[in-house]
């Protein structure tokens, strides 16, 4: 018997070729077409918790921590039919609901789960999957106390795994009865968005054995970019915020370890420490990318301001660094889930089916013959890509002139740039930018003569001058030019229509329906496509301070968030540099004056081109007939967040 067919059968699996078995047979794992077919009820299902052990007492109470996990698997399954498990792990089943319309877990009278949040019980329990919906540590039925990011929170995802596999322990609810998984393979896939991604990404980053695969949404590889972009702080004490947030105890079982965080996350200077450590999974003391064994599947926004989008950018590379098998969705909305996608909700409810046969059933179909990215580019325009950023993106330097234009030849020896760090929503920096302000300086190109695609990360390099010892540098890369684009400042980028489409089967209790969605557009004069920011004195290091010498030049070079857009023919590119941005920062602004030495300094853009084709002077440095007026920008709001 050739191996993969030995191996299905060995999970009790019934591939299409297979000898049809008798009627009065029980249900077995079917497979047609690539993909597992629905032939359990999901109606009979069974519904049950457990409550497993875990290796932390985060409230310090002389207990171990207990993880509640509520189930739902075929009515079939056990030891004759064991299946593999579909988790999603969070900390917002008993507060702010998961999903777009914010669904909660329900118990019946007798504390027993009836309603499983989202749609992927609906679906997948019916093709021969366990769904698991597990409750942080901390957080809603289980025990402890959330850490934000930190060990209890990784390590008690890791003993559900460890509990699928026979390596952990678990009672029923009563506390004594012992609960055995005879009804797992041992396989399993995690699953979330924002925080229950960033769990997913944690657990995986411990290398535990059984975690097959991960599909993080708009999630966090590490907490210190969640908080922090070089050194300039978005928002303080943020991690005991989160963590009350989730917490729905009293507060007094947990202030201890909000007191924790507020006392070493380092709200003082801004850097990297050991708190951040704990909490970073690709470089982490407790987790590390070097230690992913499941394949993962990464689906993120690039105007995701929220989980900004070098969350997913930077975990993607090292991923690739370290040989794993991967896959990538980048959408264009904010934080949104791929299931709210306007056109996209079929093909990614068979995209991630697909997936987790693959990973976890051992279903013979071609998820990982496809190309690797799917990038979107429009209202529901899509382009797949052999990998992203764009393979054929190739970087350029543009430079900024005394005269406010941006091309492609340095400066004059001796041409500067001079403004005040002050603090300022980038609305204001980026307005009437051909008008002087003080607290900005910005540079454009002329009209493009093409189509340019931006596709990467820019990075920003300056030689500055300052006369204090620090400054928070702005860096925003803007698109010049009145068009209709995904207003994802406004819910995110979407906005539920009153139709809805159906996944899986459904019960009174829990149905696989949703509203559809579509997408929120606008007409405005102009994007800002790509920002980052720095603190002078981290200039070369995230982990320590060092202030610039007064008076004297220094380089500063670091990189904006990630994105992928097109700049269109007509439009401009503008550089706009200025302090501190009031829009995505917390901090006071330091009041420093700060000189450019634009000789010296330049950003680098990774641009996709066609074969042969070139970017020249002339076409984006052309001079003016006459003078440009730029124009002004909206005044939108400062872009809505929600955690979850």
């Amino acid at each position: 018997m050739p191996p993969l067919r030995a191996a299905l059968v060995a999970v009790g699996l019934v591939v299409a070729i297979a000898t049809p078995v008798q009627a009065s047979a029980a249900p077995a794992i079917s497979v047609e077409n690539g993909r597992t077919q629905p032939v359990f009820s999901y109606a009979d299902a069974i519904r049950e918790s457990v409550l497993v052990e875990s290796t932390v007492d985060s409230d310090s109470d002389g207990v171990l921590d207990r993880v509640r996990v509520d189930i739902i698997r075929p009515k079939e399954s056990g030891p004759g039919l064991k299946v593999a498990s579909i988790i999603d792990e969070s900390p917002y089943y008993d507060n702010s609901g998961r999903g777009n319309e914010a669904e909660r877990k329900v118990y019946d009278a007798n504390g027993n789960i009836v309603k499983f949040p989202l749609w992927y019980d609906n679906y997948f329990v019916p093709r021969g999957y366990a769904f698991l919906a597990v409750d942080m540590i901390g957080t809603t039925k289980s025990t402890g106390c959330p850490d934000v990011g930190g060990k209890a929170d990784i390590l008690g995802g890791k003993a559900v795994i460890d509990w699928l596999n026979g390596r952990a322990t678990a009672t029923k609810l009563d506390g004594v009865t012992p609960a055995v998984a005879d009804w797992s393979t041992g396989k399993a896939g995690m699953i979330g968005k924002s925080y229950d991604g960033t769990l997913a990404n944690g657990v995986a980053a411990t290398g535990v054995e059984g975690l097959e695969t991960i599909v993080p949404i708009s999630a966090i590889s590490s907490w210190y970019k969640y908080q922090r972009m070089n050194g300039v702080i978005y928002n303080f004490n943020y991690q005991s915020y989160l963590g009350n947030v989730v917490d729905t105890d009293p507060d007094a079982k947990c202030a201890a370890v909000r007191a924790y965080a507020d006392a070493n996350d380092g709200d003082d200077t801004g850097n990297y420490n050991a708190y951040w450590a704990e909490r970073d999974y690709i470089a982490g003391t407790l987790a590390d990318v070097s230690k992913v064994k499941a394949s993962v599947f990464v689906v993120h926004t690039v105007n995701d301001l929220n989980v900004k989008p070098d969350n997913f950018s930077v975990w993607w590379d090292a991923l690739a660094k370290n040989g794993v098998p991967r896959k990538i969705w980048v959408g264009q909305t904010q934080h949104v889930d791929p299931f709210d996608f306007e056109g996209q909700r079929d093909r990614w409810v068979d995209t991630l089916h697909a997936w987790f046969d693959y990973w976890l059933v051992g279903v013979a179909n071609d998820v990982m013959k496809q190309p690797r990215a799917d990038v979107q580019t429009g209202r529901t325009d899509w382009i797949t890509l052999r990998d992203w950023p764009e393979p054929a993106a190739q970087n350029h330097l543009f430079r900024p002139a005394a005269d406010g234009t941006l091309g492609l030849v340095q400066a004059q020896n001796g041409e500067t740039a001079t403004f005040t760090d002050v603090r300022q929503s980038e609305n204001t920096m980026v307005a009437n930018i051909t008008t002087p302000a003080a607290g900005r300086v910005a540079f454009t190109t002329s009209e493009l003569s093409k189509d340019i695609r931006m596709s990467g990360t820019p990075e920003i390099s300056l030689q500055v001058k300052l006369d204090k010892p620090t400054s928070n540098l702005t860096a925003l890369l803007v698109d010049f030019g009145t068009d209709t684009r995904i207003n994802w400042r406004s819910n995110q980028g979407i906005r539920n229509l009153t139709t809805q489409s159906c996944y899986g089967e459904s019960t009174a209790a829990d149905d696989g329906c949703y509203f559809d969605v579509e997408t929120n557009m606008t007409t405005a004069p102009l994007e800002i496509v790509a920002r980052g920011w720095i603190d002078v004195q981290n200039r070369d290091s995230i982990s320590a301070s060092n202030p610039l010498t007064v008076g004297s030049y220094g380089e500063v070079k670091w990189l904006t968030l990630p994105q992928d857009y097109t700049f269109k023919a007509g439009h401009r590119i503008g550089l706009v540099l200025a302090g501190t941005d009031s829009t995505y920062s917390g901090e006071p602004a330091t009041g420093a004056k700060v000189t450019v030495d634009l000789q010296r300094s330049r950003v680098r853009i990774p641009l996709v081109l066609a074969p042969g084709e070139t970017i020249t002077e002339a076409d984006v440095r052309a001079r003016r007939a006459a003078p440009w007026v730029a124009p002004a920008e909206p005044e939108w709001p400062a872009p809505e967040y929600r955690f979850w």
